[in-house]
C-alpha cells in the first residue's frame, strides 16, 4: 500500500451562511476528491454530500486497477440519485461539481465534471490539470473574451456540466504519472476564484504540508471569501 502526506480543509468563507462543498480523502485508495454543490440552501449541500457518501462507500479492499471504474461509477450514481432528489423536489436544478483523484504508483488518474480544479507540482512548477466546464472557460478557449476580461466577467459562476443536471454525464478525465517530491491541490472554485495561480505556487511549492491548506483558505478570505473554500493537498514521499 502507497502512503501518502495530505492535508484537508474546508470552510463556509466569510459570506455564505451554508458551505455546499464536500471533500473526502481515502488514502488508503490513493483516492481523493472535491465537490462543490448548487442548488441553495438544502439543495448543493445535498448533492455535494451525495457523490461524497457514493465515494465513501467504495470497496477498499479493491485491487488498484478498479479503484477508477468504481469512482466512475460512484460519480454516475451519484448523478442519478441527484436528478431523483431534484425531480421529488418539484424539479429545480440542484447539482455538484466533482473533481477526483486516484493515485496508483506511479500514475495518477483525474476524473472531473464543473469548474473545481486538480493541480500538479513538480520542481518548483505548478500546473492547471484539469480544464474548467465553465462559459467564461469556453468563451475564453474560442477567442471571444481576452483573459483581463475572464477575470471580472460578469458570468464567472456559470458552469457548463455539473453531477446532477441533465440526463447525460460527461465526466472528463486525465492520466499521467507520479514522481517522489510532487504535490497534487484538488480544490473548489472558492479557492481558485479568489486567488491567483501565481500565489496558489507560491505557496504549494513553498509551504509546509501540515499547514498549507489551512494556509491557502486563509489567502481565499483574504481574497474576498465570497464563497465557500475546499483544498486537499497530497504531497508524494521521497519513498514511495
Amino acid at each position: 500500500m502507497s502512503y501518502f502526506y495530505h492535508c484537508s480543509q474546508t470552510d463556509v468563507g466569510l459570506v455564505r451562511k451554508i458551505n455546499e462543498d464536500s471533500m473526502i480523502s481515502v488514502p488508503e485508495l490513493g483516492a481523493f476528491l472535491v465537490a462543490d454543490g448548487m442548488g441553495g440552501h438544502s439543495g448543493g449541500d445535498f448533492a455535494s454530500q451525495t457523490l461524497v457518501a457514493k465515494i465513501a462507500a467504495i470497496d477498499r479492499n479493491l485491487p488498484s486497477g478498479e479503484i477508477m471504474k468504481s469512482m466512475r461509477t460512484a460519480i454516475l450514481e451519484a448523478h442519478y440519485a441527484i436528478l431523483e432528489e431534484a425531480d421529488r423536489r418539484g424539479g429545480g436544478a440542484i447539482g455538484t461539481t466533482a473533481v477526483g483523484l486516484i493515485l496508483s504508483e506511479p500514475h495518477f488518474v483525474c476524473l472531473w465534471v464543473g469548474d473545481s480544479r486538480l493541480y500538479h507540482c513538480r520542481n518548483g512548477k505548478m500546473v492547471q490539470l484539469s480544464r474548467d466546464h465553465s462559459l467564461v472557460n469556453d468563451l475564453l478557449e474560442s477567442g471571444q473574451i481576452t483573459e483581463e476580461q475572464a477575470e471580472n466577467h460578469p458570468h464567472g459562476n456559470v458552469i457548463t456540466r455539473a453531477v446532477g443536471v441533465g440526463q447525460v454525464l460527461e465526466i472528463d478525465k486525465l492520466r499521467g504519472s507520479y514522481e517522489a517530491g510532487d504535490r497534487f491541490l484538488l480544490c473548489s472554485d472558492g479557492l481558485s476564484g479568489f486567488v491567483s495561480d501565481e500565489v496558489i505556487s507560491q505557496y504549494m511549492t513553498t509551504a509546509p504540508i501540515d499547514s498549507l491548506c489551512s494556509e491557502l483558505i486563509e489567502l481565499a478570505k483574504k481574497g474576498g471569501g465570497r464563497d465557500n473554500i475546499t483544498a486537499i493537498v497530497i504531497e508524494i514521499p521521497d519513498h514511495f
